[in-house]
């Protein structure tokens, strides 16, 4: 039997929702690669995609979420060494091809997890206080693509 998927606090539904478009974003690049688009192109998306969707999102998550269970819970210490990791990807230039699919590899298992694993954990043990605050810090709002070159249609 299958496990149910947990409902997630409508605190957190705005997290769950940028990981929705980040998983997309290792979609595109999987797409990407399948339809010969050349690495630069797919590039020059994923960087805008980091730069406006994933460190905003990741200063969200290291500032106000994982603080809940701390930063020394073994959860969360495993998320943070993967934003390390998708930054250092991000700033690696070299050889597009070999990063975009790292970058499209540990975005996806990240994100994953943080669903999976991290999410219900910290949803399990934050307070009615906590997840008010999250809510009033970080608001819902629509995701803004850039569509300029939809080299994964």
């Amino acid at each position: 039997m299958k496990d149910k998927p947990q409902k997630r606090h409508k605190a957190l539904q705005p997290l769950s929702r940028q990981h929705h478009h980040g998983l997309l974003l290792s979609w595109k690049i999987r797409s990407g690669f399948n339809k010969d688009v050349a690495p630069a192109r797919i590039r020059v998306y994923a960087d805008w995609f980091y730069e406006n969707h994933l460190i905003p999102h990741f200063e969200v998550e290291e500032k106000y979420i994982f603080p809940i269970i701390g930063n020394d819970h073994e959860k969360v210490k495993s998320a943070l060494a993967d934003h390390r990791r998708i930054k250092r990807l991000f700033a690696e230039k070299n050889e597009d091809t070999k990063t975009l699919s790292k970058i499209e590899e540990e975005l996806e298992q990240h994100i994953r997890f943080e669903e999976r694993v991290l999410f219900p954990e910290i949803q399990k043990v934050a307070t009615e206080e906590q997840l008010r605050y999250i809510e009033t810090i970080h608001q819902p709002e629509d995701f803004v693509d850039k569509s300029d070159d939809e080299f994964w249609k």
